[in-house]
């Protein structure tokens, strides 16, 4: 992938500026960019449509939704350390990544993307249900967004899918499952 875009390695990003996961804000930083690409193709063909990332980091994912065609990236970070990095990217990809610092719970990235839009992100953990139950349930639907392609602990994923009758059944479950057809495309190793 690093030869696609022509940007250093992810460790590499991560160590020229000091970075790392903060548990605080949930982060898991993913450094293999053969497997950002992989989540960016789960998302389906992006190209002619804006992807909204939350919680990109250094920008692994977002390298490879970019690499994978979308037309643009709204990039919504909280912290501020990862966001020279991002700007690198930026810059490797002139008019398609917008990078907006705050809380993605406080801002209203939809409203910044047009349609047709993809949601694509390896949550923070601890902003990831709460996301998923607004992006399930606006105000009109269908929604404004096409699909969602999202990473969580596998706990949340297998409560996201479970059965009627099984233990993980619940809230969730039956939330996504009458808005979408949910399903696991992957596991991912710790």
């Amino acid at each position: 992938m690093a030869a696609i875009d022509g940007l250093p390695p992810l460790r590499e990003v991560i160590a020229t500026h000091g970075l790392s996961a903060k548990k605080a804000l949930g982060q898991n930083f993913l450094l293999d960019l053969n497997l950002t690409a992989k989540i960016a193709r789960q998302a389906g063909d992006l190209s002619g449509m804006d992807v909204l990332e939350v919680g990109p980091g250094p920008g692994g994912l977002t390298r490879g939704l970019l690499a994978e065609g979308a037309r643009k990236v709204l990039a919504v970070e909280k912290d501020a350390r990862c966001l020279p990095a991002l700007a690198e990217i930026a810059t490797a990809y002139p008019d398609r990544l917008e990078v907006i610092e705050g809380d993605a719970l406080q801002i209203d990235a939809l409203a910044h993307l047009t349609p047709p839009i993809a949601i694509c992100a390896n949550l923070p953990y601890n902003v990831g249900t709460e996301l998923l139950v607004r992006w399930l349930t606006p105000a009109q639907w269908p929604p404004v967004w096409d699909s969602l392609t999202l990473m969580f602990q596998k706990e949340v994923a297998e409560r996201i899918v479970a059965q009627p009758g099984s233990k993980a059944y619940g809230r969730l479950a039956v939330l996504a499952q009458w808005r979408c057809d949910a399903q696991i495309a992957m596991h991912l190793p710790p």
